[in-house]
């Protein structure tokens, strides 16, 4: 492949380092999200699969990275492939061209269904968890978005009759979260 190298990275917090990831590699362009992998529409992806152009490589860190699941992460190979388009996992030191061995398709389908088990291991024990902080009264749930003071100036706007999104938008939070405080008792 004599294209460009193009990186994704993808974190699944705001405060995770997302330079780690390909740090040190000749890259042409990065495309970063941060955002989760449960599924593959996420801006940044989107973008670098748009951009990506016949006998470029695109530079993901880990297959995890790149999809969570076995299904999302053929197709997106696949369709890379078909497009003449190179696929390297640097952890895995696995490039996949659509030219590629029965072999390198089982250690696709192998290592991508890996990630996906690990992933559902990582889910199975935070419910564990989870339900044994309940069962102990120790689970407070997610930190909420917004203090007393903030959603007592979300409902006087709101009541004000500045449009929602706006007021959502100005508190950093999704129109779902504003209406969930609407519905909270005062």
């Amino acid at each position: 492949m004599s294209g460009q190298r193009i990186g994704y990275v993808r974190v699944s917090s705001l405060d995770q380092n997302p330079e780690r990831q390909l740090e040190g590699m000749s890259l042409d362009r990065v495309f970063t999200d941060k955002a989760s992998g449960k599924d593959t529409k996420r801006p940044e992806l989107e973008r670098a699969l748009t951009y990506l152009r016949e006998g470029d490589t695109l530079v993901v860190h880990s297959m995890d990275r790149l999809a969570r699941n076995l299904d999302d992460l053929r197709r997106i190979v696949q369709n890379l492939n078909a497009r003449g388009i190179a696929v390297h996992f640097q952890k895995e030191s696995l490039t996949f061209t659509g030219e590629d061995s029965p072999m390198a398709t089982l250690m696709l389908s192998v290592m991508g269904a890996f990630a996906e088990f690990e992933r559902a291991l990582i889910r199975e024990r935070q419910r564990e968890g989870i339900a044994l902080a309940k069962q102990r009264k120790a689970f407070k749930g997610r930190k909420k978005a917004l203090n007393a003071a903030q959603v007592t100036e979300l409902r006087r706007r709101v009541e004000g009759g500045e449009p929602k999104t706006a007021v959502a938008k100005a508190f950093g939070i999704s129109r779902e979260t504003l209406y969930n405080y609407l519905k909270q008792e005062a």
